[in-house]
């Protein structure tokens, strides 16, 4: 089992130049009119295998398939019309991708977007579908953000990174805002978050939103095994590295390390970080389409994976986890899916 490492310390509490509460709720009302409330949902299954209870986002429910299109819209709605007139470029293994080439369809934007070239052929396929550019490159031996950052100094155009700008951040909060909304409605209060992490994005913005509205909720960061630099991170204080030759299933929470913005929200907010194994995402994966008929990415089912192997103790707690993608391949959703039937 795989056991949380406490960061050195942790204070809900942010300086001047991050996002803050009021970021996030302005982020909400700026981009509700596009986005989706995904619903938050509860298994009986799972609430008796964990002894506690158990309600999970769904943001594999959100428009383009994941949490991703918060904040990318959040910070291209703010772009200046100058701006806006040439274009953007983002870097992406996917979802980022779909996002940042939905909103820019959405506001009449042209958009470019770097992607490796292994990446799910759905993910590849839906950003072209609306609308945007793709250059391709080998995430093993390329460098993303200085291909994108050529492409934008050709085009003097704005780079939409995936996770480390005050834009982003603060629409991947929403995440956390609803949330809390959500279980207010169901009349409960929510002792731990459990967030999907790669870049720090998603997590740093939730932490802010709970944080600052809700404080004795504890916000944990998941990850995928071989992806752990944020554990690591939190464990030493500085941003680790993750291994040029690691590997894992989970291709939306592969980056080499922390963010630089998210990273020194992280530290300071979150309560801890937990890792799971690429065979406990499948099976995360199996679990989520057979008990709650929702089809979840690898990425998307970090946090699930982590309840279910009691990588987090939700036993006689509120607990809630964010399935943060919905995008797999359906050749790989078919494998997953045809090993639990030939075990």
């Amino acid at each position: 089992m795989t056991s949380f490492v406490q960061p050195k310390s942790i204070v809900c509490v942010m300086s001047c130049d991050v996002p803050v509460l009021a970021d996030i709720e302005a982020a909400a009302e700026r981009i509700k009119s596009f986005i989706v409330r995904t619903p938050l949902i509860s298994s009986p299954v799972l609430d008796e295998l964990v002894g506690g209870h158990v309600f999970l986002k769904a943001e594999n429910l959100q428009r383009t398939g994941s949490f991703k299109i918060r904040g990318a819209y959040n910070l291209m709605r703010q772009l200046t019309p100058e701006q806006a007139a040439r274009g953007v470029v983002a870097y992406s293994s996917g979802n980022h991708a779909q996002a940042v080439a939905a909103a820019g369809s959405k506001l009449g934007i042209e958009t470019t977007i770097v992607m490796p070239e292994d990446a799910p052929t759905i993910k590849i396929e839906n950003t072209r579908r609306l609308g945007a550019s793709t250059v391709l490159y080998d995430r093993y031996s390329g460098d993303r953000v200085a291909i994108a950052e050529k492409l934008a100094g050709e085009k003097k155009c704005v780079v939409v990174p995936p996770f480390d700008h005050e834009h982003i951040i603060a629409g991947q909060g929403t995440t956390g805002l609803e949330i809390l909304q959500q279980c207010e409605e169901f009349s409960v209060s929510p002792d731990q978050v459990l967030v999907n992490c790669s870049g720090g994005g998603l997590t740093a913005g939730c932490a802010i939103a709970i944080c600052g509205s809700s404080p004795k909720t504890r916000v944990y960061a998941v990850e995928p095994e071989n992806f752990d630099d944020t554990k690591r991170s939190l464990a030493s204080g500085n941003r680790e590295k993750t291994d040029p030759a690691a590997r894992s299933i989970c291709d939306a929470l592969q980056t080499p390390s922390p963010g630089e913005i998210t990273f020194n929200i992280n530290k300071k907010l979150l309560s801890g970080a937990a890792t799971v194994s690429d065979d406990e995402v499948r099976e995360a994966i199996r679990f989520a389409f057979q008990h709650l008929k929702l089809v979840v990415e690898p990425g998307g089912a970090v946090t699930l994976a982590a309840v279910l192997n009691g990588h987090v103790d939700a036993r006689e707690k509120v607990t809630v986890a964010i399935l943060s993608g919905g995008n797999i391949d359906r050749a790989l959703f078919a494998s997953i899916q045809r090993y639990e039937i030939n075990k």
